[in-house]
């Protein structure tokens, strides 16, 4: 039987390494990146291979799936999942912060989606899942230039699932509210469930986008954030 394969980006840390614990414990091989040496370890532990490089990178991201593609030849699932662009007051932050919102959040997506697809399209199938924000569905003014891109990715998602859902490759967004990958356990209060998330409780909803448990659901955004949203 053949091996599916994940990729994972930001896949030394927090969420993205929980994701990728996750799906090994599935049973699929991993293709890990992040900046620093982290993915490398994780993919040692855990019988994957590793590139490092960042998200906004499209020299990176090609790298990345060329490896995914010279080491098992088929491409599955993918999470895109990026660090944190500039904060600031609103109209403070410089224009060069927003374009790296811009090719951090946005492009990366667009630019992985592009490199992935021919291959999911061969294989007839293939998950997408693009790690958001709570904040892209109720716009908070902490972090201004990720939740104007990542609400754009929700937008971008839809519009990849209408074109290439009759080749039965589905995209999603996971929307995350306060985890603990982050000092912010001081905002477990304003959740429902009145603590913030774990980063294995994200993942394990992360699994179910990126797997067969999910697979009648695409153009979504499946917020995981413990209530902590109002709209309905």
């Amino acid at each position: 039987m053949t091996r599916k394969v994940c990729i994972v980006t930001g896949g030394g840390r927090g969420i993205g390494a929980a994701v990728a614990r996750e799906m090994h414990a599935r049973g699929y091989a991993l293709v890990l990146m992040s900046p620093s040496d982290s993915c490398e370890a994780l993919a040692a532990e855990l019988g994957g291979v590793a590139r490092r490089g960042v998200a906004q990178s499209a020299e990176d991201l090609k790298a990345l799936v060329d490896l995914a593609m010279a080491t098992h030849g088929r491409i599955d699932a993918v999470l895109n999942h990026t660090g944190h662009p500039p904060k600031g007051e609103l109209l403070s932050i410089p224009d060069e912060g927003w374009t790296l919102a811009h090719d951090m959040i946005l492009a990366s997506v667009i630019r992985m989606a592009r490199l992935v697809t021919p291959a999911m399209e061969q294989q007839r199938g293939g998950s997408i899942v693009n790690v958001t924000t709570y904040a892209s569905h109720e716009p908070s003014l902490w972090f201004p230039a990720s939740c104007t891109y990542r609400a754009a990715v929700s937008t971008f998602t839809k519009l990849y699932s209408d074109r290439y859902g009759p080749s039965n490759i589905r995209m999603n967004c996971l929307a995350p509210g306060f985890t603990d990958s982050l000092d912010v356990a001081q905002y477990g209060e304003l959740a429902a469930l009145k603590r913030i998330g774990t980063v294995q409780e994200q993942a394990k909803a992360a699994a179910f986008l990126l797997t067969d448990d999910g697979s009648y659901v695409t153009g979504q955004t499946l917020r995981v954030d413990g209530g902590l949203t109002r709209s309905v």
